[in-house]
């Protein structure tokens, strides 16, 4: 059977090789210079190729949609990812929060290996740019290019990623293809993105990295979400791998969400304060802005100083006991009222995409045109970071290929 598949992405190259492996005749059609171009680029150049979690887990770990993946996991779970990619050549290891990268720490290796394994069942790879995907009897039958040229298949893979990151070649024509066909598109948003906030003082911190600090995302007062690592402060707000995972959950109106930033949650607000006492004592003859260099990184003291109330060049012998506890409540909820997402372009993945209760879970073949496929973003389902992105577009373009 004659298979097009229509992007080189994880989730297209997964299909590519499912497929093969079937007896397949497959096209792949990427509009890149090269494959994998998005993939090269996770986990800042080291790729989180999956987490070494559960059916059961991963489904939990995805919070848009997590049990129409049933199937799909159990297909292709992650340690078959795992397996596929030790079998493939690459040595993976284990890091915090059961997040799986590949030892060499390179995103390259983990295209690499998906591209030998693809090649072995003959694939053949095109560049082009597919404009629209063609139909007859109501079935898929192939895609048009942009240079007029038509290729026909009995079977179609939409495996083009969301619009995140669209210099990568995600720039929704998936979204496009599936519209123009009949299917529905829910609106489409920014998820794992960086957050503007309407205080402006991150910026005086632009470029500041924490670690092992705790983050809490409140809707409306309320709590929805609680994470300990790391997070960064820039220009506009707020990002960091915590940041991002915070984003996932918000789904209301962007302006309803607040983020407290504890700074030093190994210590209860007791414990802080007799830690702040021995330090004043220490510097009890200096200047309060001069004072806190054993506590807070040098570009975080002058936003806490203002924060705080307190008068920067009021000796610390003379700060009152109110002044110490109000310092306290600072580093255990700096907070920071949320005005915006970053734009689409500037997100991990995309929220939204080709509606759910429109493609067999079981299969991922449209109900409404016969013979098209999805995998990946472009579907509606979207996990935390960690690697549960990526082992839905492998899942996902596994059962594609597989089903066919």
């Amino acid at each position: 059977m004659k298979v097009i598949i229509i992007g080189a992405g994880a989730a297209g190259l997964m299909a590519a090789y499912s497929a093969g492996k079937c007896g397949h005749e497959v096209v792949l059609i990427e509009k890149n210079d090269r494959f994998g171009k998005k993939l090269a680029i996770t986990g800042k150049g080291r790729c989180n190729v999956t987490n070494d979690s559960s059916v059961d887990e991963l489904i939990k770990n995805v919070p848009v949609n997590g049990r129409f993946l049933y199937s799909a996991f159990n297909a292709f779970s992650a340690y078959d990812t795992m397996e596929f990619f030790e079998n493939a050549g690459v040595k993976l290891k284990t890091e915090r929060g059961n997040r799986v990268f590949p030892v060499s720490d390179k995103a390259q290796d983990i295209v690499n290996a998906l591209v030998s394994e693809m090649k072995k069942y003959n694939v053949k790879a095109i560049k082009g740019n597919v404009v629209r995907i063609t139909t007859a009897n109501g079935a898929a039958s192939g895609v048009l290019l942009s240079d007029g040229k038509k290729i026909s298949a009995e079977r179609v893979i939409i495996a083009t990623g969301g619009l995140s990151y669209p210099t990568t070649g995600s720039t929704g024509d998936g979204y496009k293809f599936a519209k123009e066909l009949g299917h529905t598109v829910t609106e489409i948003k920014p998820s794992l993105v960086p957050l503007v906030t309407e205080e402006s003082f991150p910026s005086e911190m632009m470029g500041l990295s924490l670690k092992n600090v705790a983050v809490t995302l409140y809707e409306n007062g309320k709590k929805k979400y609680s994470d300990f690592g790391e997070m960064l402060f820039t220009h506009f707000g707020v990002s960091g791998p915590m940041i991002l995972s915070a984003s996932s959950h918000m789904k209301k109106d962007v302006k309803s969400y607040k983020i407290e930033i504890d700074l030093k949650p190994a210590l209860d607000e007791a414990a802080l304060d007799k830690r702040i006492l021995r330090d004043f004592e220490k510097y009890a003859k200096r200047d309060f802005i001069n004072s806190l260099s054993d506590l807070l990184p040098q570009k975080m003291i002058p936003v806490i100083v203002k924060l705080s109330g307190i008068d920067e060049r009021k000796t610390v012998c003379e700060i009152t006991k109110e002044e110490r506890r109000n310092l306290c409540y600072i580093l255990k909820h700096l907070t920071l009222n949320i005005k915006d997402f970053r734009p689409v372009s500037e997100a991990i993945i995309t929220s939204g995409g080709i509606k759910i209760s429109e493609i067999n879970p079981s299969t991922m073949e449209s109900k409404i045109i016969p013979g098209l496929f999805f995998a990946g973003e472009v579907i509606d389902v979207d996990a935390y970071t960690g690697g549960f992105n990526l082992q839905i577009a492998f899942s996902t373009g596994y059962m594609a290929g597989n089903n066919l």
